[in-house]
């Protein structure tokens, strides 16, 4: 971001968390995160983000709407409708304590899934675009190809052609209606009021109408690459269930519907970490090699397909 654009960020953040104060003893405004697709801020109990620059003003304030809309799921922002700063929109919610990386035994993995099956259950209350995981994978997919030559790339393009075309950004979605997160991860809880309240969803930028297998993908991956342990894996698979979630059957094998979106999660997040390789110019991690080995073995071993899917 800018300097301009991070100053005068700042300085937004600040009155909305003191508007009708001139001055304050909070301290500094701290930096949360500062990447192309968003630059995010916090003032005291305030948090400011700059959303990416091609971000549409109808889809985002229906977004917000919908955050708004859907008390103890999804974080409500302090504003409806976002405001212009230098070309980009902003947004500003309250700010709420993240995940702990530190103590990954004591992952909300409960708590996701029960949000996940809460959001999944409820009727959009406005009028929603596609929710935009499948974007996002093509996103990934254009920058590896747009990198320097890898020795993975290979692996990482060909499971990607294995996949549907809608999970490619290449066909419309699965007509389902359902409303979706569109990014679910660890790092889209927090609690609200911070350390005391209970967990919500954040990050609105990619909620839209889909599948809800997505939301189940990244978890899915993982589990499936042997990075996140069956333990967890089935605390949260469990408690989606309990809670109705309808990505899945309520009991038996839950594989022929999450086995398409978890490859193509797999796919993109391999995508991201090769070309992330590439920009630090070092080899692939551990982890980093487990995801692109998933994809090549994805292309001997045939997806399972839920009935009637989409191909």
């Amino acid at each position: 971001m800018t300097a301009p654009l991070l100053s005068d960020l700042a300085a937004r953040a600040r009155a909305a968390a003191h508007p009708h104060a001139d001055t304050c003893a909070c301290g500094a405004v701290v930096t949360l995160a500062d990447r192309v697709d968003a630059t995010v801020v916090r003032h005291a109990g305030t948090v400011a983000k700059a959303h990416a620059p091609d971000t549409d003003r109808a889809a985002l304030t229906a977004r917000l709407t919908t955050a708004a809309r859907i008390p103890g799921v999804l974080l409500p922002p302090l504003a409806p409708a976002p405001v212009p700063l230098h070309g980009r929109l902003v947004t500003f919610w309250p700010y709420g304590s993240p995940v702990d990386p530190g103590t990954p035994d004591a992952a909300p993995w409960e708590a996701a899934a029960t949000l996940l099956a809460r959001l999944h259950r409820t009727p959009p209350p406005v009028p929603l675009p596609p929710m935009r995981g499948p974007a996002k994978a093509a996103h990934a997919i254009a920058r590896l190809r747009a990198a320097a030559p890898h020795p993975a790339t290979t692996a990482v393009l060909h499971a990607w052609a294995t996949l549907p075309a809608w999970t490619r950004h290449e066909d419309a979605l699965p007509d389902t209606g359902t409303l979706c997160h569109g990014d679910l991860h660890l790092g889209q809880l927090v609690r609200q009021p911070a350390r005391t309240g209970p967990w919500l969803l954040i990050d609105v930028d990619d909620l839209g109408v889909g599948p809800a297998a997505w939301d189940l993908a990244r978890p899915a991956a993982w589990y499936a690459c042997g990075l996140l342990p069956a333990d967890a894996w089935t605390r949260f698979l469990t408690a989606y269930r309990a809670s109705g979630g309808p990505a899945v059957p309520p009991d038996g094998d839950p594989w022929p519907a999450l086995d398409v979106p978890a490859r193509a999660l797999t796919v993109q997040t391999a995508a991201r970490a090769v070309t992330k390789a590439l920009t630090a110019d070092r080899p692939l991690d551990e982890v980093e090699q487990c995801l692109v080995d998933a994809c090549a073995r994805m292309a001997s071993v045939p997806a399972q397909l839920p009935r009637n899917a989409a191909k």
